[in-house]
């Protein structure tokens, strides 16, 4: 994987995807919007996934170095 890549992954898991929960998560219960509990855990599923993968990739960087 490239730093580029690297760079952008991090990015979403640790910005994009909890700011998107988060703001859905608000709307919803303002606005009613369905499946608010649904739609956060798959993008807290997804986010914690993305999570493990990206450790388990700078891990082995760290190593190859």
């Amino acid at each position: 994987m490239s730093n580029k890549t690297y760079d952008i992954l991090k990015w979403i898991c640790q910005i994009a995807l909890p700011a998107i929960g988060t703001l859905y998560f608000s709307l919803a219960q303002i606005w009613q919007l369905p499946l608010d509990e649904e739609i956060v855990g798959t993008i807290t599923a997804i986010d914690t996934f993305l999570g493990i993968l990206l450790g388990i990739s700078s891990i082995k960087y760290k190593e190859d170095k």
